[in-house]
């Protein structure tokens, strides 16, 4: 009888555990999604989205270790949390995202620190840190490429840059190559086996590999120089444009617009950047269906 009562309150908290889940997965989708679209259209992420996010995720697993009597939910929750709030920040005051990016990421991580049922390598929480950055660098390089469509001159630019860093490029692959050659590729063929072919391949996969990282990441730099900075008249300044001399990626408020209309300066530049918010949402799908990219990526080199 008491077994049996046991077993009973046993497979209620599983079903607890899994609607719990289901639930907090539904909201970080449907979060980051509303999130992602809004930066879409204004450049920017409203705070109460991550927030909404942020304060579902703690007293949902707050209320699920009371419930199992344990404090790992809770525990997961904030360590993930907060360990992504900081390293978001980091990215915020180093002028690598705006504040929303950051509140984004933290959400998400307070949202889903674990999820048992996933295909993943790592912790989930840690399999999605990665994606966001592995998929943030494809939509990344998509948008750029989208935008450039509408200025040739990105194109121009382009040339000009891989004909002025064409030696910089046959350097770094040539140290590359000298690198495998010198701390691995002969220890390599001996301790895992390989063949010299299969050495050889791997390390033709990896100067592509380095070749097209510097091919997009110069691209990149062409379309931020081209597209995203722009001289306007100081009539024209918004709340919420970023001044280009601005160290942290945050909008100027209709108080500084009016300081700098009545300052008696005619032109200001800005600064505009890739609206990353759906990155999250895609992300967070690559890692549910996909897995981990960074294995992914691995296995392709």
């Amino acid at each position: 009888m008491h077994e049996g009562n046991r077993q009973k309150h046993r497979i209620s908290k599983i079903q607890l555990i899994e609607m719990f889940e289901w639930f907090l997965l539904i909201v970080a989708l449907v979060g980051s999604f509303i999130a992602g679209i809004i930066d879409l259209k204004t450049t920017e992420i409203p705070d109460e989205i991550p927030h909404l996010m942020a304060g579902v995720g703690i007293v949902l697993h707050l209320i699920e270790s009371i419930a199992i009597s344990s404090y790992t939910p809770i525990l997961y929750s904030c360590l993930a949390g907060f360990g992504f709030l900081a390293f978001g920040f980091f990215m915020y005051y180093t002028g690598q995202w705006g504040g929303g990016d950051a509140k984004m990421l933290s959400a998400l991580g307070f949202l889903l620190p674990t999820l048992p049922n996933a295909k993943t390598f790592f912790p989930f929480s840690l399999s999605l840190f990665f994606n966001v950055f592995f998929i943030g660098a494809i939509y990344m390089f998509v948008y750029a490429f989208a935008i450039s469509l509408k200025e040739k001159k990105v194109w121009t630019e382009f040339s000009h840059e891989l004909k002025a860093n064409a030696r910089m490029l046959v350097l770094l692959n040539v140290a590359i190559a000298f690198a495998l050659i010198l701390f691995g590729i002969f220890a390599m063929r001996f301790l895992v086996g390989l063949s010299f072919f299969e050495l050889l391949m791997m390390e033709f996969k990896l100067v592509a590999f380095v070749a097209l990282l510097f091919f997009v990441w110069r691209f990149s730099k062409v379309v931020e120089e081209v597209m995203f900075k722009k001289k306007i008249p100081v009539s024209k300044l918004r709340e919420g444009d970023v001044l280009l001399e601005s160290k942290l990626w945050e909008g100027v408020t209709k108080e500084q617009v009016k300081m700098i209309k009545k300052s008696g300066v005619k032109h200001v530049w800005i600064k505009e950047g890739v609206r990353f918010g759906l990155v999250f949402p895609l992300a967070l799908l690559f890692t549910l269906f996909v897995g981990d990219g960074i294995v992914l990526l691995m296995n392709l080199v």
